[in-house]
C-alpha cells in the first residue's frame, strides 16, 4: 500500500547500522557462550560494539533535532533508537558480568539463553529491514519475537530454580541469577523494539 513519507533516508541508514551492530553483538555473545577460550578479547569486542551503538544513538538524536520534516513521528524515532540501544546495553552487561564475577565457563542454560537472544536480535534486524523498505507487515516478525521472549522467560526461571535446588554456595547463586536475569532483559528489549515497529506500522500501513 502506498503511503506518503518524506524522502529523508538518513534515519533509515542509521537504524540499519544500529540493527546490524546489535546483530553482531548478539552473535558475539552466543560465540562467547559456545567457546570461552579468549573471553577477555571477546568481551572487549562486545564492549566496542556497545560504544559504537552509543555513537549511533547520538547520531540519530542529533539528526532528529536538526531535521524539520521526519519520515516517522519524532517520538517513534526516539523510542526505536532507545530500544535498540537497550538491547546492546543488556548484551554488554551480560558479557561484563562474566568478567566481573570471574566466571570460569558458561553453563548450558547460559548457552541456551544466548541462542534465544541471538534469534531475537536476528528478528529485530529483519524488522528494521522491513521498516527501511516501508513494508508494514510486521506481524510475523512480532509473533516470533514475542514467542522468543516467552521462551527466554521460561528458560531463565528454570535456570534460576535449578540454581536454588542444586547450588550450595550463595555467592554462586547470586552471580548466575544476575547473569540469567540480564539475558532475559536483553530479550525483553528485543520485544520493546518490535512493539515500536508495530506501532509505526499501524500509523503508516
Amino acid at each position: 500500500m502506498f503511503s506518503f513519507m518524506p524522502r529523508e533516508s538518513g534515519f533509515f541508514d542509521l537504524f540499519e547500522q544500529a540493527s546490524q551492530n546489535v546483530v553482531e553483538a548478539g552473535q558475539c555473545l552466543k560465540a562467547l557462550m559456545k567457546s570461552f577460550d579468549e573471553p577477555h578479547t571477546q568481551i572487549q569486542h562486545i564492549k566496542n560494539l556497545e560504544h559504537k551503538g552509543d555513537d549511533l544513538t547520538r547520531d540519530i538524536v542529533y539528526k532528529l533535532n536538526k531535521t524539520f520534516i521526519t519520515p516517522l513521528d519524532r517520538e517513534d524515532i526516539h523510542a526505536l533508537a532507545s530500544a535498540l540501544d537497550d538491547i546492546l546495553d543488556e548484551i554488554d552487561a551480560v558479557a561484563e558480568l562474566f568478567m566481573v564475577f570471574k566466571i570460569d565457563h558458561p553453563t548450558p542454560m547460559a548457552l541456551r539463553l544466548s541462542e534465544i537472544l541471538h534469534d531475537a536480535v536476528l528478528e529485530v534486524g529483519k524488522g528494521i529491514d522491513l521498516l527501511r523498505h516501508q513494508n508494514w507487515d510486521m506481524k510475523d516478525c512480532a509473533i516470533r519475537v514475542h514467542s522468543l521472549e516467552n521462551e527466554a522467560d521460561r528458560v531463565s526461571l528454570e535456570a534460576i530454580s535449578r540454581l536454588f535446588e542444586e547450588e550450595a554456595d550463595p555467592k554462586t547463586v547470586m552471580k548466575w541469577k544476575e547473569i540469567y536475569e540480564n539475558f532475559e532483559m536483553g530479550t525483553d528489549s528485543c520485544e520493546d523494539v518490535v512493539n515500536v515497529l508495530e506501532r509505526i506500522a499501524l500509523k503508516h500501513g
